[in-house]
């Protein structure tokens, strides 16, 4: 994503070092360090935030009521708290949303396709991230209706993927689902590896390459 945003700047005149200057904050899948990193960021009094997930832009609206912050792939901007309304988003906050809950039921509809020996679905979802807690509750009744049972793989952390797929490999999952969230964005290698190494096929909120097991 980092890549993708340094470029699009450079097509808009913006050079990293030139005429613009990035203050890059990560809090490495600790989401209790990020109040003190959008703070660190207001006392440097730059001159816009970007928050590509929930959580970050949740912690940069509470840091700062007037620095511009722009969030991306949002899927409930509202429901999270994070805006009014679409249409008009209020305060000092605004971005692009994503239809990812609207996608839930269409996702595992695909895997079951795919794989249709396939009944018991390990879901991949982050309790931490509203929009990944929105994913889970809306992929309950299309799992019914095609009659999947849903694994619930919680994941908060890093440390907590491995012994998550562990789990989920000793509950009889057949295949994982994942929803999104920043925290597997950032360990998509890792997360793909695992889905391999449990031979779980697998389908993702974004394309992060190919999890299928022959």
């Amino acid at each position: 994503m980092l890549a993708l945003f340094r470029r699009e700047l450079r097509a808009l005149g913006y050079v990293e070092g030139k005429n613009i200057a990035i203050e890059y904050r990560s809090a490495e899948g600790k989401l209790d360090r990020l109040p003190a990193l959008a703070d660190e960021l207001v006392r440097l009094k730059v001159d816009v935030v970007f928050a590509p997930s929930t959580n970050l832009a949740l912690v940069a609206k509470n840091a700062t009521k007037t620095i511009p912050i722009v969030f991306v792939g949002q899927g409930i901007p509202v429901a999270a708290g994070l805006v009014d309304s679409l249409a008009r988003p209020g305060g000092n906050i605004t971005g692009f949303t994503r239809i990812g809950t609207v996608l839930v039921g269409k996702r595992l509809e695909l895997l079951k396709e795919a794989i249709s020996q396939t009944f018991r679905v390990a879901a991949m979802w982050n309790p931490q991230d509203p929009g990944s807690q929105q994913e889970w509750k809306e992929s309950q009744l299309p799992a019914r209706e095609l009659g999947l049972q849903l694994h619930s793989m919680e994941v908060s952390s890093a440390d907590k993927i491995d012994s998550a797929f562990r789990e989920a490999a000793k509950a009889g999952s057949g295949a994982l689902a994942e929803a999104s969230s920043s925290l597997f964005t950032t360990n998509q290698k890792r997360i793909a590896d695992l889905a391999k190494k449990y031979r779980l096929p697998a389908i993702h909120s974004r394309e992060i390459g190919s999890t299928a097991v022959a």
